[in-house]
């Protein structure tokens, strides 16, 4: 939490530097991510104008994006094993599943993929390292504010590549397959998440009033309550978007006369409400 940054800012100015510096407001970090299927197919041409790809994006469910994060599933995990949790619990198809997710990213293991939905097409196997690349390029800055995104399914969905493998290299293929990416996302009504804390906070029962509006001022929502069995003390379970959460300790502090203990820890990703396509919209500000 924020005391912790405290301490190891007063050790580095104190300590080690041993000098002054200015420290700038925290910075929050966002993920990108779609909210449907693309409205239609994007296709981008490579710059030689003789190679074509063709693409969509859809969404993960949120379970599976979880579980792709956490290393449940995902590329460390025995193909086969993988294959078998998509197709029974999240409903894939038993070929796509085993054979046809090309690639993970970003860093080659985050929660978006690339999956092959074509069908008898050719050359493919040549151009598989220049889609892997410019995939992890594209995952780790997205077209909305350059941040990861998180939770995309892209589908390649048919591919005229050159026969000649000369007019077919990495250079030619990797800024198309990126420019197509960014067209999938913006097709699939794309949003930003942002994180939430779990905030834990204890109290005495006669301080509630004060956690309580203290929460609703930052956007926080209380989800459990519980009484400390033969203590005045009650613990309060609440989430916290991260961008809301900075003065937070101080500012419970003096709406309880010093009487809550706060503790913070990464829950989950969020996604913001609103279009940020809209001209005007409170998104569009934020992005």
């Amino acid at each position: 939490g924020e005391l912790h940054v405290e301490i190891c800012l007063k050790d580095l100015r104190e300590e080690f530097a041993q000098c002054d510096f200015t420290v700038s407001d925290p910075v929050v970090s966002y993920r990108e991510t779609v909210t449907q299927q693309s409205s239609q197919t994007c296709l981008a041409k490579s710059a030689n104008k003789l190679n074509r790809l063709y693409f969509t994006a859809e969404p993960l469910q949120e379970e599976l994006a979880q579980a792709l994060e956490d290393g449940t599933l995902g590329p460390k995990v025995d193909p086969k094993v993988g294959a078998k949790i998509l197709s029974e619990k999240f409903g894939w198809d038993k070929q796509q599943a085993q054979s046809k997710i090309w690639c993970y990213g970003p860093e080659g293991d985050g929660p978006n993929m690339v999956v092959d939905c074509t069908v008898a097409a050719q050359y493919l196997h040549d151009i598989r390292d220049s889609v892997t690349s410019a995939f992890q390029w594209t995952t780790k800055e997205g077209v909305l504010c350059e941040e990861n995104l998180r939770s995309v399914r892209f589908n390649l969905t048919e591919v005229m590549l050159h026969p000649e493998k000369v007019h077919r290299g990495a250079g030619q293929i990797s800024p198309a397959l990126r420019r197509c990416c960014f067209a999938s996302e913006l097709t699939a009504k794309p949003t930003l998440q942002e994180p939430v804390f779990l905030v834990e906070i204890s109290c005495p029962k006669d301080a509630l009033s004060g956690v309580y509006s203290c929460l609703n001022l930052r956007r926080g929502c209380v989800f459990e309550e519980n009484q400390r069995e033969g203590t005045p003390m009650v613990q309060v379970k609440a989430h916290l978007p991260v961008a809301e959460s900075f003065g937070f300790v101080a500012s419970l502090r003096q709406a309880t006369s010093g009487q809550a203990f706060p503790q913070c820890v990464f829950d989950h990703w969020e996604s913001l409400p609103g279009n940020c396509l809209e001209k005007g919209s409170k998104m569009e500000e934020l992005v």
